[in-house]
């Protein structure tokens, strides 16, 4: 299917079934968000990586206007739906101070993947986040996660995140995760064995001396 939509570039990646909040500050996008929300229409998040708009994005909708200020810049909901792939930008639309895009729906398996090898991206995250002292709330039972609920907290880059984004199968998500994963860990735990070793740098320690007449 191939459709027309407002468009709503961003230096970000959402991903389907996402919940995202922003904050509508210019006065083309609050006509955008206020014709979305009067229309109950979804409107497109494209990224922008180095400044340059990228051919996929993710459709969105628009969940509700959390509160409008004086000035009218608006705090909104939305939540994403599914992904797209840009196939003309239309700079200017008729009386409408946002662009638009021509866009189609690529085929997007959003299966289970493989449950083993999402138990094992689940372990690699729980080992990253003990690292890191962080934790996360994924809000949902670990069995039922999958790589667009985990994507944005395994510490990937913007270009890497839009690198998952255009995989449109599950289980390759799940191995570009793993991946990541397998060559962030050891560098992070060489980074705690560096951090001990500076800690010890300077202390007294108990350690056992070397006995020269041990029998050889």
């Amino acid at each position: 299917m191939t459709n027309f939509i407002p468009i709503f570039p961003l230096g970000m990646v959402v991903f389907p079934r996402e919940k995202v909040h922003l904050h509508i500050f210019e006065p083309r996008y609050k006509q955008l968000v206020n014709e979305c929300f009067e229309s109950k229409k979804p409107f497109g998040i494209p990224t922008v990586v180095n400044n340059r708009l990228q051919e996929m994005g993710t459709l969105v909708e628009l969940t509700d206007i959390v509160q409008t200020y004086e000035n009218g810049e608006m705090d909104v909901k939305t939540q994403g739906l599914k992904v797209f792939r840009v196939l003309e930008v239309i700079k200017a639309v008729p009386d409408k101070l946002y662009s638009g895009a021509i866009v189609n729906y690529p085929d997007n398996d959003e299966d289970v993947g493989s449950r083993l090898l999402m138990q094992k991206v689940v372990t690699g995250i729980k080992e990253l986040h003990r690292l890191l002292n962080v934790s996360k709330d994924f809000k949902k039972p670990e069995e039922q996660l999958q790589a667009y609920d985990v994507a944005h907290h395994v510490g990937l880059s913007l270009e890497e995140e839009y690198e998952v984004l255009g995989l449109l199968k599950e289980l390759q998500r799940q191995e570009y995760i793993k991946r990541h994963l397998q060559k962030v860990i050891p560098m992070l735990m060489e980074m705690e064995q560096l951090k001990e070793k500076v800690k010890l740098n300077g202390h007294f320690r108990n350690l056992s001396a070397f006995d020269l007449d041990i029998d050889l």
